[in-house]
């Protein structure tokens, strides 16, 4: 794993409470609720953006949720990376 991604996603994991795992709800659920926990930091810094636009927000803010989209950002293209690595990997591998 290269600097960059894991440095990513160990500011990631810091900036994110820890939170209680679901019993039972394996990799898919955990995949769904990182998927939602996404789109839910990135609606977030999207209305922030919006509300400083008009004034309406306060700078800090803008900057904190900024900061947060970019970090799940750099997360979501580690994580693509390795999944392209992978399948490149195991098209490698003789039959």
């Amino acid at each position: 794993m290269d600097i960059a991604g894991l440095s990513a996603i160990q500011k990631y994991a810091a900036a994110k409470p820890a939170t209680e795992p679901d019993e039972g709800a394996g990799a898919t659920g955990s995949a769904r609720a990182a998927f939602q926990d996404f789109a839910s930091t990135l609606a977030h810094a999207e209305q922030s953006a919006k509300a400083a636009m008009v004034g309406d927000a306060d700078p800090h803010a803008l900057v904190t949720a900024l900061a947060q989209t970019e970090l799940v950002v750099e997360t979501a293209v580690t994580v693509r990376n390795k999944v392209v690595e992978a399948y490149q990997e195991i098209l490698r591998m003789p039959v």
